[in-house]
């Protein structure tokens, strides 16, 4: 399925079978994620205005055993929020009334959901201020149903993954078996996927707890952007560096943590991005 522009209108056509080979069906069973023959697949909520496009992507999900609700404007998605229970949301940004953007700012003062967003511009300022706003990832509507697939599969294993029982991280080491990371005033619940700063509750999107997470367990150590990525997404997810700063920019905004004088996140100038003790948050980044 891929789109073409005609009379400023986005239309589509169809370049492969929607019926998914038995091998990918297996493949995305073994990976957790269930076929239509199985029972309690995961929840979607698609908002798109366009209709075809949402019957025809509802579909094709529905056969990898996605349960799919459609919404097509702003408004009629929250109530469904509202009112449901759903994993994840893909959200197109171009629709009438209350635009895409206005929809993520929405959800992000409501649910940690992961948001998926689809635009018919590929312009990077466009994909970058729906990740400051909170996106977890950008799909322009040139994509084909396998490549929206690959990355509503690598969203939901990441989320499942950094739900799963961790490490502990605390002044006296690491204890296995633990699922909270107490890095002092910043408490970092693993299994609940949440996080509190002076015992305050921290809103934080899908992909910054994922960041706090992988930064907390490495506590001392750089990290590079590449290996951030890594870590937090699939390693053929494609993704721009630069949306790794982005993410650490809103966390640090959230964490009150100014880059010139950090009280957890220091960015070590070439090398990336690492957690400091309280003793080190003297003296700001280094570039």
């Amino acid at each position: 399925m891929a789109y073409f522009k005609q009379e400023q209108k986005f239309q589509f056509e169809f370049s492969e079978s929607l019926t998914p080979a038995a091998s990918e069906r297996e493949y995305c069973l073994n990976d957790g994620l269930k076929t239509a023959s199985a029972e309690g697949g995961d929840n979607l909520l698609l908002v798109d205005d366009d209709l075809k496009f949402c019957r025809l992507t509802a579909d094709y999900l529905s056969r990898f055993g996605f349960k799919v609700s459609l919404s097509h404007d702003g408004e009629g998605a929250l109530k469904l929020l509202a009112e449901g229970d759903f994993d994840a949301v893909i959200l197109d940004v171009m629709m009438p009334g209350m635009d895409g953007f206005e929809v993520l700012r929405r959800i992000r003062e409501k649910w940690p959901l992961p948001v998926l967003m689809l635009t018919a511009l590929g312009d990077e300022t466009d994909r970058i201020v729906g990740l400051e706003i909170g996106a977890d990832d950008y799909l322009p509507k040139t994509f084909s149903p396998r490549e929206l697939l690959a990355r509503l599969r690598a969203v939901l294993r990441r989320v499942r993954r950094t739900s799963e029982p961790l490490l502990k991280v605390s002044g006296e080491g690491n204890f296995p078996g633990k699922d909270e990371l107490n890095l002092g005033a910043l408490v970092i619940d693993l299994a609940a996927r949440s996080a509190t700063l002076s015992g305050q509750a921290l809103a934080l999107t899908p992909v910054e707890f994922d960041l706090l997470v992988v930064l907390g367990q490495s506590r001392g150590r750089v990290k590079s952007r590449e290996q951030l990525l890594n870590e937090i997404r699939d390693r053929n997810y494609d993704i721009f560096d630069r949306s790794i700063d982005v993410h650490i920019s809103a966390l640090r905004r959230k964490l009150a943590d100014p880059p010139q004088n950090p009280r957890f996140i220091r960015t070590v100038r070439s090398a990336g991005y690492m957690l400091i003790s309280p003793s080190e948050s003297e003296g700001g980044d280094e570039g």
